[in-house]
């Protein structure tokens, strides 16, 4: 680990590949698990503002669950969270018709219906960070429903760095990413 600001980054995004293989998953990571896409305090009233104008892009299940419930509820752990549909996927998650998931955020983004992308931590993955009083903890996550991910990052050489930049760069700015290339650098070159 090491600090990079007001940040305390895991080598982990530097030693391991991570290119997401939706053809393999088909978007898992939106149905499976226990919990709805963790959020920010700061994303609360952004959210808030964005759910209902992306309703024609949601499904009527995700509607109903938000309506029920909130755009955001407070989990089981006392995190914010999305909310869920049936306790299973996201409550703003979308299907194709090959079965697939999108989020129903950034199709809304997409249409220009909304100015917000989506959840950092949607945007992030596999990266997870933890905010603490002083800092913000950058990790790699790994989760069993990744592993075609992992394999083609591998095939591709593509490390989980690389693979989130613009999630980086939107959570933390440009020169904080440029320090995170150069502090890769020196630690790969000093392997």
């Amino acid at each position: 680990m090491f600090e990079l600001g007001k940040t305390i980054v895991s080598e982990e995004i530097f030693d391991n590949d991570f290119v997401c293989n939706l053809s393999a998953c088909k978007g898992a990571c939106c149905v499976e698990g226990s919990a709805g896409a963790p959020l920010f305090k700061d994303e609360l009233e952004v959210l808030a503002a964005v759910a209902e104008p992306s309703f024609p892009f949601l499904r009527p299940e995700g509607i109903a669950a938000i309506k029920e419930q909130g755009p955001y509820i407070k989990g089981n752990d006392g995190d914010w969270e999305t909310p869920l549909v049936n306790d299973r996927e996201c409550a703003y998650v979308i299907f194709t018709e090959g079965g697939m998931t999108k989020c129903g955020l950034e199709a809304a983004y997409e249409a220009g219906a909304i100015s917000w992308k989506k959840p950092i931590s949607c945007h992030l993955y596999p990266v997870r960070l933890r905010e603490y009083t002083h800092f913000t903890a950058v990790n790699y996550h790994r989760w069993h429903i990744c592993d075609d991910a992992c394999s083609l990052g591998k095939e591709l050489q593509v490390p989980v760095y690389k693979f989130v930049k613009e999630a980086l760069v939107r959570k933390f700015g440009e020169a904080w990413y440029a320090e995170l290339e150069q502090a890769a650098a020196d630690y790969l070159n000093g392997r």
